[in-house]
């Protein structure tokens, strides 16, 4: 009981500091300069330009029926969360509008300072394993029917028709622009926060002299390299594929010694959103989704 306690009252700290960082984006930068970025608060933001109803009261709202669907088809354990994390972000956005200035200046600017906060704000809401609702709620609806429409494309063409409805209501298409910039720049932050320090390279590698590249890159870089059994479809020779896994800014380095050891090697390079295990994150320490 007392751990649990004790969960509850982390997870309602990251949603309070998430709330409010949210907050300041929405109602200090965004807002003043008449950008809707996607989803709900973007809709907030329209009907209050339009009513002049406050933005949290209104992100409220539009909430609760998608909260009361949640409860019946996504769970309780998920809605209850959800509810706490919309309430806190609510309110803090009603009360960021009365105690704090906004910024008037450039454009640009609000978009990505807004952008900036907005993202970072969301990126503590999700360690916790929560969600802020709104269009999260009606793409997870969504994709319990067509399972096979993900939820990045499903958020992606909500926040295009709310960009589009944001340009009518505010009569310019700079609105628009502006717009994709914040949510680009709130995508880019959260993703650095949330999966920045355990990003990297995964590298394939062909060659010959696989050997003389693996001792090279174990011994310059001190990374793990594992062999892949292959063969050649064409000319059916066994091959040994390396494999191996380093942070950014030493993939250059492993370039440089592949091309100093076998010019004619084929290389291939995926991005890793998350890398677990020795030399990256301990994948035994305990991480919050």
């Amino acid at each position: 009981m007392k751990e649990k306690a004790k969960r509850f009252a982390v997870d309602v700290l990251y949603d309070t500091v998430g709330g409010l960082i949210f907050a300041v984006g929405i109602a200090c930068f965004v807002s003043p300069a008449q950008i809707a970025p996607g989803g709900v608060s973007g809709l907030s933001i329209l009907v209050n330009y339009l009513t002049d109803l406050p933005v949290g009261t209104v992100n409220l709202a539009f909430n609760i029926p998608l909260l009361l669907l949640a409860w019946f088809f996504l769970g309780r354990s998920f809605t209850l969360r959800t509810l706490r994390s919309v309430f806190i972000q609510s309110v803090m956005i009603d009360l960021v509008s009365l105690w704090l200035p906004q910024y008037t200046g450039e454009r640009i600017m609000a978009a990505l300072f807004g952008g900036v906060a907005v993202g970072a704000g969301l990126s503590l809401v999700f360690m916790r394993g929560s969600t802020t609702g709104g269009t999260d709620i009606v793409s997870r609806l969504i994709q319990r029917k067509y399972r096979h429409i993900s939820i990045g494309k499903l958020l992606f063409f909500v926040d295009v028709g709310v960009l589009a409805l944001s340009v009518a209501v505010f009569r310019n298409i700079e609105t628009g622009l502006y717009g994709m910039i914040t949510i680009y720049t709130s995508a880019k932050v959260l993703d650095g926060i949330l999966y920045g320090l355990n990003t990297g390279k995964v590298l394939l590698v062909i060659s010959g002299k696989h050997r003389e590249i693996a001792a090279r890159v174990m011994e310059q870089l001190e990374r793990g390299v594992t062999f892949l059994q292959g063969s050649g479809a064409w000319s059916g020779e066994e091959k040994q594929i390396l494999l191996c896994a380093v942070r950014t800014n030493q993939c250059f380095r492993v370039e440089e010694i592949i091309r100093g050891l076998d010019p004619d090697a084929f290389l291939i390079i995926l991005e890793a959103n998350e890398i677990a295990g020795e030399g990256f994150r301990p994948i035994t320490s305990e991480k919050v989704t």
